[in-house]
């Protein structure tokens, strides 16, 4: 078996029962399947929540999809498939109509906008031309040369000027005000999409595509400045044995209460925490050497260790598996997101409960 296929089934922390199950399950894991349990474990990792399909629900059938086909003879494997087509195209449907309304949503308040400056600005140009025919009549009387008419036209033109005047600065008043008040709505609808497309909403901290932003901020501000940055990826240790023994809601206890500890931890202005994947989270340490990130994962680690959480009338513990790495010279952010993940990696097959240095690539240094 390839060396990635291993590495995704040791991932997936299935109950196998014993070494020789597990060994027996993962001989019928072709490539084939195996990137398809790669898909639904990397898709899982970046749900949405959607009305009717909460992604803890969600995530909990996808993990059961996975089980499945690892678990699937051939006679049972077009069952699985056909199921989790149906599975996932219903969900997929539902998400796009939760998008679609959202997008609906803003564009309505974007157009009630555009339609409120386009009627003062047609109102605006009838006042306009009522003025202009008043004034035409003005420059009429004053060319025939009659007292009276030009009298009666004068007073016309004054009446209209004051009353068209007046209801300009009323309507300009009015206006600001409308588009003080829209410009507030759709500012508030902006910061809070902007709000819920950055952070996780179970955990409070950041999702993957704020990760991922900050990982090439972060790289630009080291090429250059050349100010040390580093990065540690975290994973709870058996975090699906604490979701199959005591529930998803006990699960999503752990997960909340995982990310205080760590913003506790990492709570310099600019450190970034970040949920990347189900139990999986990446924090970004701008300025801090390999040895200053060492530093606190102990003491990440040994808070964990000690705390006792308290839940349901439950005392529940958990511990965390780390991989440390610094940003390298000439390192792009791929190969450093990589090191830190197979330190990672090798955290876990080490035992968990612990860190590990990431290596550096052939041809890359570590910076001081």
């Amino acid at each position: 078996m390839k060396q990635w296929v291993q590495k995704l089934i040791d991932q997936l922390d299935y109950e196998w029962g014993g070494s020789e199950d597990k060994k027996k399950a993962s001989a019928k894991i072709s490539e084939d399947r195996a990137t398809l349990l790669y898909i639904i474990d990397t898709y899982s990792k970046h749900l949405i929540d959607v009305e009717g399909h909460p992604v803890r629900k969600v995530r909990e059938t996808l993990d059961g999809f996975s089980k499945e086909l690892v678990s699937a003879d051939k006679e049972n494997l077009e069952d699985v498939l056909f199921r989790f087509r149906q599975f996932f195209m219903s969900y997929k449907t539902a998400e796009y109509s939760f998008l679609r309304k959202t997008f609906e949503d803003f564009k309505g308040i974007v157009w009630d906008f555009v339609g409120q400056l386009s009627e003062d600005a047609a109102q605006e140009k009838t006042d306009d031309r009522v003025l202009d025919a008043t004034l035409r009549d003005l420059k009429e009387a004053v060319e025939a040369d009659s007292i009276p008419l030009l009298r009666q036209k004068s007073r016309e033109f004054i009446n209209v000027y004051v009353s068209q005047h007046a209801k300009k600065e009323e309507r300009r008043t009015k206006r600001v005000r409308a588009v003080k008040k829209n410009l507030d709505v759709v500012k508030k609808q902006l910061v809070e999409a902007d709000r819920t497309m950055r952070m996780d909403h179970l955990t409070g901290a950041y999702n993957r595509r704020s990760f991922d932003e900050q990982l090439k901020e972060q790289h630009q501000l080291y090429t250059l400045s050349g100010i040390p940055c580093s990065m540690i990826m975290l994973d709870i240790d058996f975090f699906k044995k604490i979701n199959d023994n005591y529930g998803h809601d006990t699960g999503d206890f752990i997960l909340k209460e995982c990310v205080k500890l760590v913003q506790d931890v990492f709570n310099r202005e600019g450190d970034f925490v970040a949920r990347i994947g189900g139990e999986e989270f990446a924090i970004v340490l701008p300025n801090h050497t390999i040895e200053h990130t060492v530093t606190l994962a102990e003491r990440l680690q040994a808070r964990i260790r000690k705390d006792v959480f308290i839940e349901k009338n439950m005392e529940l513990r958990f511990t965390v598996s780390m991989g440390l790495a610094q940003l390298l010279d000439g390192e792009t952010t791929d190969r450093w997101l990589k090191r830190a993940d197979e330190a990672l990696y090798a955290s876990k097959h080490g035992g968990r409960n612990r860190y590990t240095l990431a290596k550096p690539h052939a041809g890359l240094s570590q910076v001081a």
